[in-house]
This record gives C-alpha cells, structure tokens and sequence, in this order.
C-alpha cells in the first residue's frame, strides 16, 4: 500500500477549486471512504480519484451551512478571512488567538 499524505489538517479553512464554497476540515480520510451512489453521482468528466484524500467540511456558501465530502485535488487553502459562519464550527473547535481553530480537547458535553 503506497503511503499517503494529507495535504491539509484538521481545523484548516479551505475552498472548493470549482464550486462557490468553503469551509473548515474536521475529519479527513486517507482515501474514499463513502458510498458507491455518492461516487456515482458526481459527472464522470469531473469525477477525482477514490486513492487520494477526502475531507470532510463544516462548508457553508452563500445561502446555507452544510457537511461536504470533498476530495484533495478539489481544495485550495482559503487565505480570505472571512468568518465563518456554520454553527457546528463551536462545537467542535476553539478558535485560537492567532485565528487558527483548534479541535476542542473533549466532544463530551
């Protein structure tokens, strides 16, 4: 098995390379790790390949705040700082002084 390496971590604010939105990483799979139907859905001609890693987002665009699925190769570091808005994020994540978020030290509530 070829070792991999994530290109972003937990807690950095990205934005998809084609599509209007953005958002902050809270988990990440070393490759696929979703469903055959979810796969199937996206356009073949845009389709990334499953042996790379996929994010999972707290995403938000202009009109709502949702949970993406989003391989590497579609991500790019957004440097904007805009706030972010998705409720989730508190619960997850301190934001640190420097504007970093930081995953929380226990989900426990």
């Amino acid at each position: 098995m070829k070792e991999r390496y994530a290109k972003f971590n937990i807690g950095d604010v990205v934005r998809h390379r084609m599509f209007p939105f953005r958002g902050v990483i809270f988990d990440v799979d070393p490759e696929f790790a979703n469903t055959e139907e979810w796969w199937n859905s996206i356009p073949a001609e845009v389709r990334p390949s499953k042996d790379q890693p996929f994010y999972h987002l707290l995403a938000e665009n202009d009109e709502t705040e949702y949970v993406a699925y989003v391989s590497e190769q579609n991500l790019i570091s957004d440097e904007s700082g805009i706030p972010l808005r998705n409720p989730q994020i508190a619960q997850i994540f301190d934001k640190a002084p420097t504007g970093e978020f930081k995953p929380k030290m226990s989900f426990a509530h």
